[in-house]
């Protein structure tokens, strides 16, 4: 049985890929920073039979990582695949942005994914023969925001942008290990009802709102899940890319 671990499991399209995964079989590991958020997507995940964890953890702390893929490895077995989602965003006016919150959302979006690839890389570098095709697979969240942006998003954009160029970075680096390493930039990807219970919510989008996509729908968690399930299983030509999924949004010229 294949495993993939997913920061960020507990909720949004983190929570979406854990249930894709599980329905297609895998062995499912997610962490979260929010326990009732993880707790309820694992019950979820063990009510439909699928062999899985939750640890909760910060991403952006090594000591919380550490803990999880040792719980990770001793429960499931070495991942095959890594999936860092876990992000935050804060929204603030440019003058108004404090150098701890841009730090925050660098620490958790941008050094959270080096340090939980780092971790997981050395696992599955140690796996497998010399001379194996492939020992595993990363991929990262990032976002069609790391090519264009709106206002008061500096530090996201800054992470997501970062992301991307550590996506090419690290695919040079541990290419002689065969660990392939790629990136997701989803555009807008609804997840208000792949919340916690408290806070999930359905939502019903505008013609307006759908229109601004060339395949006249917004995304839903399900899309990334199988873009991702798509590059673990039937990319293994494909590494240090960022694969943009957006629905066709950012190809479309827009004139004030």
């Amino acid at each position: 049985m294949k495993v993939i671990a997913i920061t960020g499991g507990g909720a949004g399209i983190g929570r979406g890929i854990a249930w894709h995964f599980a329905r297609a079989g895998w062995a499912v590991s997610i962490t979260d920073a929010d326990r009732q958020a993880g707790k309820e997507c694992l019950e979820v995940m063990r009510a439909a039979g699928t062999k899985a964890i939750f640890v909760p953890g910060d991403v952006s702390k090594p000591g919380d990582m550490e803990r999880w893929l040792k719980a990770t490895k001793a429960e499931l077995g070495c991942p095959d695949v890594l999936v860092n989602n876990a992000g935050i965003e804060i929204r603030k006016d440019v003058f108004k942005l404090s150098i701890a919150e841009f730090d925050k959302v660098i620490a958790v979006n941008l050094r959270g994914t080096f340090i939980c690839s780092q971790a997981v890389a050395k696992m599955m570098a140690r796996r497998g023969p010399k001379n194996a095709t492939e020992r595993g697979t990363i991929i990262n969240l990032a976002s069609t925001r790391a090519f264009m942006s709106e206002a008061g998003t500096e530090g996201y954009t800054a992470s997501k942008g970062g992301i991307v160029a550590l996506t090419h970075g690290m695919a040079i680096s541990l290419a002689p290990h065969r660990i392939r390493v790629n990136a997701i930039a989803p555009g807008w990807i609804e997840t208000a009802d792949w919340q916690k219970a408290s806070k999930a919510k359905n939502l019903h989008h505008s013609k307006a709102d759908r229109e601004q996509h060339l395949v006249g729908r917004v995304g839903v968690p399900e899309d990334v899940a199988k873009a991702c399930q798509f590059i673990a299983e039937d990319a293994g030509f494909m590494t240090g890319q960022t694969l943009t999924l957006d629905g066709g949004m950012t190809v479309k010229m827009i004139y004030a």
